[in-house]
């Protein structure tokens, strides 16, 4: 079912940082993005310490030193202390992403963290988080990006906390690791559109402007959506025959339109559902891939037997054009909403992909990401924001 149709509203955007910033001189500088975005009612003053929508606390806090930081702003530093686990040790991890356990040689790619320009990211601290959140949900909710998301956090979380008993239950589309001694769940729901795909006499119909969703994202104490990958999938690979706008059925549409349509319905069902006193809303910014070595330089070469990160703090291509349609979605809404703005961090890692050592994706995958990897320092990042 769409959701009802809201009444215009005109609040500015105001970008915030992960634990404390001023509030940015006006409305004018709205329009801007940075780090983590929240939107709220023109004029109305954003405390300095307060991120919105659930998990806050007092005290010395992660992330509490971080004003005037673009957390997403840096560039990756070899750091011997890391990966953060093995994941051997690790029960959750999905063959496709286990490059160690697949024959992937190299383990430079390990060892790498994310510092941003102007400040230390905070290291994780997973007892922290699981005596904090303790009794919460946190699902993410997503394509297969977003299971290595959630793969990467269990891992983190279990490593931390490695005599926690666990119940791990893999399904489709809800999968969930609960650590019951701390009663936090980490979920994924699998929902690679997020808006519905609805089967009809005529065939598989996606319908860009309704979104179903479930009860299990409403229940959630943080929810963190993504998608963007199964827009770009064509032909068999492509899991619908028909997309709908409005009234109006066709055999297909230009990608990133019906991208950004998608994300105006999804945004449009979080302002009307989603109760963001009690459930923090974020977005995971677009994950990008590494197949044309033209991108950074190297006309003829893909993430294949890539080890070391393109250095520095710029991607020679520029942005991803799907990140705008992003934040376009976001400026619009009502209800505060925190973007994890990935894309630059993620397009230095062209080291970072299974490439031909996976388990469970044959040929050379250069979208999703190695375990242990990239995705621990999304989730370092999430809890940042989570304990700010």
């Amino acid at each position: 079912m769409a959701p009802p149709k809201r009444r215009q509203r005109q609040p500015c955007l105001l970008l915030i940082l992960l634990a404390a910033c001023s509030v940015l001189n006006s409305c004018a500088a709205a329009a801007t993005t940075g780090t983590l975005g929240i939107r709220h009612k023109p004029g109305k003053q954003h405390n300095s310490t307060r991120h919105g929508g659930g998990g806050g606390g007092g005290g010395s806090r992660p992330g509490g030193g971080l004003s005037s930081c673009n957390l997403f702003q840096g560039s990756w530093v070899y750091d011997e202390t890391l990966p953060m686990y093995d994941t051997a040790g690790c029960p959750f991890v999905e063959p496709e992403f286990d490059c160690q356990k697949y024959g992937r040689p190299d383990k430079q790619y390990l060892k790498y963290r994310w510092r941003p320009s102007s400040c230390e990211l905070p290291r994780f601290n997973g007892q922290e988080l699981l005596r904090r959140w303790r009794g919460k949900k946190i699902l993410f909710v997503g394509d297969s990006i977003s299971l290595n998301q959630w793969q990467s956090l269990a891992c983190m979380l279990h490593a931390a906390a490695p005599a926690s008993r666990t119940a791990y239950r893999r399904g489709n589309p809800v999968s969930t690791v609960t650590f019951q001694e701390y009663g936090v769940s980490v979920a994924y729901y699998r929902s690679t559109y997020l808006v519905d795909i609805v089967e009809e006499p005529a065939g598989r119909v996606l319908k860009l402007d309704s979104i179903t969703g479930d009860a299990s994202w409403l229940a959630a104490d943080v929810l963190v959506f993504n998608t963007w990958h199964w827009w770009t999938h064509t032909g068999r690979d492509q899991p619908w025959d028909f997309v709908q706008d409005g009234g109006q059925v066709m055999k297909d549409m230009d990608r990133l339109t019906a991208f950004s349509k998608g994300m105006s319905t999804w945004a449009r069902w979080v302002d009307s559902n989603v109760d963001t006193s009690r459930t923090k809303v974020y977005f995971q910014g677009i994950s990008p891939t590494h197949y044309n070595g033209a991108e950074w330089g190297e006309r003829s070469r893909s993430c294949a037997q890539q080890t070391q990160p393109i250095a520095g703090s710029a991607y020679p291509a520029g942005p991803v054009p799907a990140q705008s349609a992003v934040r376009a979605a976001l400026s619009g809404m009502s209800k505060p909403v925190y973007l994890l703005d990935i894309t630059l961090m993620s397009q230095l890692r062209r080291d970072a992909h299974p490439s031909a050592y996976s388990g469970g994706h044959p040929g050379n995958d250069c979208s999703h990401w190695c375990l242990a990897g990239l995705p621990d320092a999304w989730n370092q990042i999430l809890y940042a924001s989570l304990l700010a």
